[in-house]
């Protein structure tokens, strides 16, 4: 008998010294106050509760990693060609004269004058014209106007046109793709989806692929469904553009009694905490307190403010309880941010279970 009270009392300092063996903290312990020097009870943190009566509140609120690196619109543009300085024209005369012309040796048909490269004052040299401007003018116009120019001395010829791009009309799909490459401007109306298309599509293996554009200096993204689902955001590329398709590079994490542990990419362009706790798997079974899911958050000092428009601590905690209607309504409306922390807290019943499994432990033992 004495040897039982002896491990009945080992048995309650135990519990009392919080000795069990736990995966993760109890809520209250996670939240507790700490003492200042004054011995006043303060939190170096903010608590903010998920509910229906706060969700427009967060709204207003910054977001935390969220890359703004704006976006530009799709623009009509003609569907032709236009050339351009740095572009390669060919051409070739057709003549019927039989014994030649200005650009035929007797009993030659035609003359090829091709690699005429368009200056950078948007001219090219052809021999009997001299500098002719083509800039600006589709290939059908230009070879229109050089037909007119030998007409005058060469009345039956004719003239065929061939452009080839420069690479001020070309635009470069870096990676993310199933054939990244080089690819000429078909005409002035050319498209992002086009482009993606010509490189054989998105990789399958991205997570929520953004798409990044590149134009003179400045880097422009947006997710590529956003871009399919609005063909206002199709955007209409021009020569020197570079794009490249990549995962999303937003992360959370997941800790305590949770389904799982670990970093989880963003899957799509907005995640709820109810998507959140689907991916991470769910609450451990008899471990997790379903009223104790934490989202643990860093705000810059910056975004800090005394009316509400903004979190009042930069680090900050919100609770979300997932026993309750409003609970899981504000949940499924509270939107997860890249780097929070989903911490899901232990149940104080795990530690009970705990004391008296030990408790039949002890009791056998002493029998």
């Amino acid at each position: 008998m004495r040897r039982f009270i002896l491990l009945l009392c080992a048995v309650t300092g135990l519990s009392g010294c919080d000795l069990f063996p736990r995966g993760a903290g109890l809520q209250s312990e996670v939240l507790a106050s700490s003492r200042t020097d004054e011995n006043e009870l303060v939190r170096d943190f903010a608590v903010e509760a998920v509910t229906r009566e706060n969700l427009v509140t967060f709204l207003h609120w910054p977001q935390v990693g969220a890359s703004d690196l704006g976006w530009i619109n799709r623009v009509d543009q003609p569907n032709n060609r236009i050339i351009k300085a740095g572009d390669t024209i060919n051409i070739t005369a057709w003549t019927t004269e039989a014994n030649g012309g200005l650009l035929t040796a007797p009993g030659q048909r035609n003359v090829v004058l091709n690699d005429n490269r368009v200056s950078s004052s948007g001219s090219i040299f052809l021999p009997y014209l001299g500098d002719v401007r083509v800039a600006g003018m589709s290939p059908e116009r230009a070879r229109e106007r050089i037909e007119e120019g030998y007409v005058e001395t060469i009345p039956s010829v004719q003239i065929q046109l061939s452009m080839i791009e420069g690479s001020q009309q070309t635009v470069s799909l870096v990676g993310g793709v199933a054939q990244p490459g080089t690819f000429p401007l078909p005409d002035r109306d050319y498209t992002l989806l086009q482009l993606i298309a010509d490189g054989g599509g998105v990789s399958g293996a991205l997570v929520n692929p953004q798409i990044r554009l590149q134009r003179n200096g400045r880097l422009y993204g947006m997710s590529a469904d956003r871009v399919l689902d609005n063909p206002g955001f199709n955007t209409t590329l021009v020569g020197g553009d570079r794009v490249f398709v990549e995962d999303d590079q937003r992360t959370f994490a997941s800790l305590g009694a949770a389904g799982t542990q670990a970093i989880h990419p963003f899957t799509s362009d907005h995640v709820s905490a109810i998507d959140a706790m689907s991916m991470i798997g769910g609450l451990a079974e008899d471990r997790a307190d379903a009223q104790g899911i934490l989202i643990l958050r860093r705000y810059s000092v910056s975004d800090v403010t005394a009316d509400r428009s903004g979190p009042d601590h930069p680090r900050t905690i919100f609770t979300i309880d997932l026993t309750s209607a409003d609970g899981l309504f504000s949940a499924d409306q509270f939107e997860i941010q890249s780097g929070d922390l989903i911490y899901v807290s232990e149940s104080p019943v795990t530690a009970i279970n705990s004391f008296f499994g030990i408790f039949a432990a002890t009791l056998s033992l002493t029998n």
